[in-house]
């Protein structure tokens, strides 16, 4: 007997799943998650409805692991491009223009990180991990003596990281509520308050 045959459009490959992470995340992003359809995702990601459903039973998982991804890929590249407190503030300016050009996409994350607050809502471990996670990697920043002494006087680097994603996420949701808002200019102002000689100009 030869060996049975891939499913077809149904086989769970990850580069099948790929594509349709990518294809909802461009749908979310351009039509909004409420206007954005399973069929129009299923349409951009080559399959067919039914096939999408055999990977994401509705559209929370979908955007559960769209922002997911965002976050993964955002976590790499902080970690290839900083490796010293000098390269934080202009990495996040980018990073910060960077959610600029979706902002329904940083809408939905604001959203979603509200609602998974609650302990029952199945992104709720997703949040508490990657809050943890984000903290700890923060804190080893300042693994030896010279680069806890760049911290201001008082400041401990498990306040400092506290600090630090409050800001940005505080500054995040002031911008979606107000798009004229300057929100690049206050986190380097931020990070020059929370390090001593920080080069902090992220327009460089």
């Amino acid at each position: 007997m030869g060996q049975a045959k891939a499913r077809g459009p149904y086989a769970k490959t990850p580069a099948r799943k790929a594509e349709i992470v990518r294809a909802a995340r461009d749908s979310f992003a351009e039509n909004g998650y409420i206007k954005a359809s399973l069929r129009d995702i299923a349409e951009r990601a080559g399959i067919t409805h039914a096939g999408l459903l055999h990977h994401f039973r509705n559209k929370d998982e979908l955007l559960a692991e769209v922002l997911a991804e965002r976050d993964t890929e955002e976590w790499r590249q902080g970690l290839e491009e900083v490796d010293s407190l000098d390269q934080l503030a202009p990495y996040l300016g980018e990073l910060i223009r960077h959610h600029q050009k979706a902002p329904e996409l940083m809408r939905l994350w604001i959203e979603l990180a509200a609602a998974a607050s609650r302990p029952d809502h199945p992104a709720h471990s997703h949040f508490v991990e990657r809050y943890e996670r984000g903290r700890a990697q923060f804190v080893e920043g300042f693994h030896d003596r010279a680069d806890r002494s760049r911290l201001r006087e008082g400041v401990s680097p498990e306040n400092a990281a506290v600090l630090f994603h409050a800001v940005l996420n505080g500054l995040q949701l002031q911008w979606v509520l107000d798009q004229e808002l300057d929100i690049v200019g206050p986190v380097s102002d931020f990070v020059r308050l929370l390090i001593d000689d920080a080069d902090a100009d992220a327009d460089k």
